[in-house]
């Protein structure tokens, strides 16, 4: 089994979070979001999962070499390739070329996901899907009532179902996506002005390939800094069982803690009351203050803060009060 992950975008509009960092290297319940993602869908895959390809941009050896670790962290070998240019989703995954074969899921790295059901890797493939209430932002898929989907639409204006494309997929075998991807490619068929995977689809189904959709039960998203906050919160809550969401050598004093929460290793919390659903990354500091529905990065020392839906990223100081707040990495706020 492989793992393709698509995440070459700039994260407009996470900034300033990801001036610094690519937005699937953002910490959420005290792990990057691609990590979360991938730790999720090699448990579906009960680990056997023996390669995850990156597609990125140019984002350097450093975050490379973390990509490199998280795939090393399930067991799986890591390779990198890259998108130079924006040009839709059937594109991103293309990059990836050499790696499109036999069992794999494509997964793009801006959603997270929680499902109580087993990857049956004998379908022809399966598209991971969850009823919206407005599909027009997305690719949308219609089904028999078998479950067997008929149609595929990217962004449709008049949706004929609100079961949405979260962006996960099954392939039994790759080599046929690679396939009918170069196709557009090679004779310049776009939908929308992109290279869209939903094209792809389309002519795979057409061709006889059977596609089921398996709905998921959580789906969240990590578009901007408040919706990850909010994702941030129903992901510890989900986890809120899972041993070691607080670490063993946190330093408090008379400081309370509100489960849901992460508190990472080395983090010092001091006449403050964190939570719920706070995150606090390694090495960061809280002293008097008050925080609830929040995201603290690591090595960051807040002072004085009562604030709820804040985001706040790693190396910041801060010694003021403000009730909302998002900050990138390394500013000081005095």
């Amino acid at each position: 089994m492989k793992i393709i992950v698509p995440m070459a975008g700039m994260g407009k509009r996470m900034r300033p979070h990801t001036l610094t960092v690519p937005k699937p290297l953002v910490h959420v319940a005290g792990k990057p979001i691609v990590e979360h993602l991938i730790n999720d869908i090699a448990q579906l895959a009960e680990g056997k999962v023996d390669e995850v390809a990156f597609v990125i941009g140019r984002f350097g050896k450093p975050i490379e070499e973390q990509l490199l670790n998280v795939a090393a962290n399930i067991g799986a070998q890591g390779s990198i390739y890259y998108q130079d240019e924006p040009l839709g989703t059937a594109h991103a995954i293309y990059q990836a070329h050499p790696s499109l074969d036999g069992p794999c899921v494509i997964a793009f790295a801006d959603t997270l996901f929680y499902a109580r059901f087993a990857l049956n890797i004998q379908a022809d493939g399966i598209i991971w899907t969850k009823e919206v209430d407005d599909p027009r932002a997305f690719g949308v898929v219609n089904k028999n009532t078998q479950g067997i989907i008929t149609e595929f639409e990217e962004k449709p204006e008049k949706p004929r179902s609100n079961e949405a494309i979260i962006g996960i997929y099954y392939f039994k075998d790759a080599a046929v996506l690679r396939s009918e991807i170069k196709y557009l490619l090679d004779h310049g068929i776009m939908g929308k002005g992109e290279y869209q995977i939903t094209d792809a689809l389309e002519n795979m189904k057409n061709k006889g390939m059977q596609f089921m959709s398996q709905t998921v039960d959580e789906w969240m998203d990590c578009g901007n800094y408040a919706v990850t906050v909010e994702t941030n919160g129903r992901y510890l809550e989900l986890k809120r069982d899972r041993p070691g969401l607080v670490s063993a050598d946190v330093i408090m004093e008379q400081a309370v803690v509100v489960p849901p929460c992460y508190i990472g290793p080395g983090v010092v919390l001091r006449h403050c009351v964190v939570g719920p659903r706070v995150s606090i990354g390694t090495g960061s500091s809280i002293e008097h203050s008050i925080l609830s529905d929040s995201i603290i990065q690591t090595h960051s020392t807040v002072r004085g803060l009562v604030a709820q839906g804040a985001m706040i990223g790693s190396h910041v100081k801060i010694h003021l009060p403000p009730r909302e707040l998002s900050l990138g990495d390394y500013n000081e706020l005095y």
